[in-house]
């Protein structure tokens, strides 16, 4: 297994980053349901409400407080917008399809793949290309939804019963 660096992190990306732990842990457990044959719209249910409730204003405070203050072109700013949207429309399809055990892992997938080019290649040129008063105030307006939201879910599923 392939061993990676620890990067460090500019302080004022240290909560965006915990919020990214939270986004794993969602991934994390939609493939601990989905291989514990949970009944998928238990688990849709959950990533639904995750979602509405966490990912969506996380995605909307990256690109207004950080992507916005890339040049439009800049690669990395496309990819992650990218990324964003398609994790929308995953959100939408799993509300639409909550039987869909395909959507589910994709959607998992999908998140895992995108926190990780965040946190390894954005973040980092980010903290490159940035003023640190940007970075700064992005943190003063960013909020940590994760632990707030675990203590809302009582249908754990994904742990042994």
């Amino acid at each position: 297994m392939k061993q990676h660096t620890p990067i460090k992190r500019h302080p004022s990306l240290v909560a965006i980053s915990a919020d990214h732990h939270f986004g794993l842990l969602l991934a994390w457990k939609i493939e601990e349901g989905l291989r514990r044959s949970i009944a998928p719209d238990r688990i849709s249910r959950y990533v639904l409400f995750y979602f509405d409730n966490d990912l969506q204003q996380h995605f909307q405070e990256e690109e207004t407080l950080l992507f916005n203050q890339l040049p439009a072109a800049d690669e990395f700013r496309k990819r992650a917008e990218t990324e964003h949207g398609t994790l929308r429309e995953l959100a939408t399809s799993v509300r639409q399809h909550p039987e869909d055990t395909v959507l589910l892992k994709a959607f998992a997938d999908t998140l895992r793949y995108h926190i990780r080019f965040e946190e390894r290649t954005l973040f980092n040129h980010l903290q490159e290309t940035l003023a640190p008063a940007v970075l700064e105030q992005a943190a003063i307006q960013t909020k940590n939804r994760g632990p707030e939201l675990e203590a809302q879910w009582d249908d754990e599923f994904w742990k042994k019963s």
